[in-house]
């Protein structure tokens, strides 16, 4: 069968690709067209499957209200793009990786067009627009969720094609520690502290330069960035421009760093959940544009306490958040200091991961769906 696969972010293209694998799998005769980056491309040559990459992320990712709005031209260049390709394709599957604001565009005009729709990582309307349900009801035909929470919230809704498969970060993790070096994970964490700013231009320009500061303050330490190497060394050079000894980049290997790394220093997303399925203490950071954060705080619904996947996921206070003005260079030490000495501290994080698995389930989210997208095809067919 022909699948067309969008994911339009970092975290889209690891869970792309792992549901590439599982297509690849249990479809012998699977043909994939996608907009993604290189984790994906990397799936499809490992599996052999016949495919072809229309657009990749990097040229898709942007964040927050006001970058948005200023790639607006650019954004609805892709969008007309996406349309004729889809109706050029004509696939028996349109599969959507998170990145709502696009992609449930091209699902309203997939669906008038009697193409099935598939969405893999439900949009967050439990935080904020929640008028989008009525529209998603009308236009896909499977939600999956990968938030124990959200089934239930769609259920209230009178969503009944959304089910929850587990989080693919389970399978992630799960794949790198099957095949890493064992002597990666063996290694002593006393001294790598790992930093995380973000996969998009905005998020490194705003995170990193505070982030880089600390290897300064604590030169007992060795603090390695996650860097993206799609990013360009020279951005990650000119944030860090009185770079010390002790603080170095590297470049795509982000589980191998986390299996390495004593604590972490994350920005605020996919990797809060990554850096604690590696049982890494961490400290939740996030800045944005005022007015984004602004705009945010006025829609987001009145329930969502936290920004971190690791707080919302276990409805508890796990790990520390700084968000905006709080993300000071003394708040930024205090906690810091806490994570990485203060064994109180670090075995409270610890015990609340170890909740926070329990609560996420097992793994095998990418075959759940693969093979609930297979089947329904195969029985409308039928």
């Amino acid at each position: 069968m022909r699948y067309y696969i969008i994911a339009g972010e970092a975290s889209g293209d690891l869970h792309g690709a792992n549901l590439i694998r599982a297509l690849a799998r249990l479809d012998a005769y699977a043909e994939i067209r996608y907009w993604g980056g290189d984790s994906m491309a990397s799936a499809c040559t490992e599996t052999g499957v016949k495919a072809e990459q229309v657009k990749h992320i990097n040229a898709l990712a942007y964040m927050g209200f006001i970058e948005v709005g200023m790639h607006l031209r650019s954004i609805a260049r892709n969008i007309g793009l996406c349309k004729e390709d889809l109706l050029r394709y004509r696939p028996d599957a349109v599969i959507y990786i998170d990145y709502p604001g696009f992609n449930l565009k091209i699902a309203r005009f997939a669906h008038r067009h009697g193409l099935h729709n598939y969405y893999y990582i439900s949009p967050q309307l439990w935080a904020w627009k929640k008028g989008r349900i009525k529209t998603m009801r009308q236009t896909l035909d499977r939600l999956y969720c990968i938030l124990p929470f959200e089934e239930r919230f769609y259920a209230e809704n009178h969503f009944e094609a959304a089910c929850y498969v587990g989080h693919p970060l389970l399978d992630a993790v799960e794949q790198f520690r099957r095949h890493a070096d064992k002597d990666i994970l063996s290694r002593d964490r006393q001294h790598i502290v790992a930093l995380l700013p973000g996969s998009r231009r905005q998020e490194l320009k705003r995170m990193l330069p505070q982030m880089a500061r600390l290897a300064h303050r604590y030169p007992q330490y060795r603090f390695v960035v996650a860097g993206m190497s799609l990013l360009g060394e020279a951005l990650y050079s000119s944030l860090m421009p009185d770079r010390p000894a002790n603080l170095t980049v590297a470049y795509d290997q982000t589980y191998s760093l986390l299996a390495q790394a004593r604590a972490a220093i994350v920005c605020s997303g996919t990797a809060t959940l990554e850096a604690a399925l590696f049982d890494v203490p961490q400290v939740v950071c996030y800045r944005a544009n005022a007015l984004s954060i602004a705009i945010a705080r006025m829609v987001a619904s009145r329930r969502v306490r936290y920004i971190s996947l690791v707080n919302l996921i276990a409805d508890q206070p796990i790990v520390t958040e700084l968000i905006q003005g709080d993300m000071s260079d003394r708040a930024l030490d205090r906690n810091f200091e806490a994570i990485v000495r203060d064994c109180t501290d670090r075995d409270r994080i610890l015990k609340g991961y170890a909740t926070l698995r329990r609560i996420l389930g097992d793994g095998g989210a990418s075959d759940r769906v693969a093979q609930d997208i297979i089947d329904d095809l195969r029985n409308r067919k039928k």
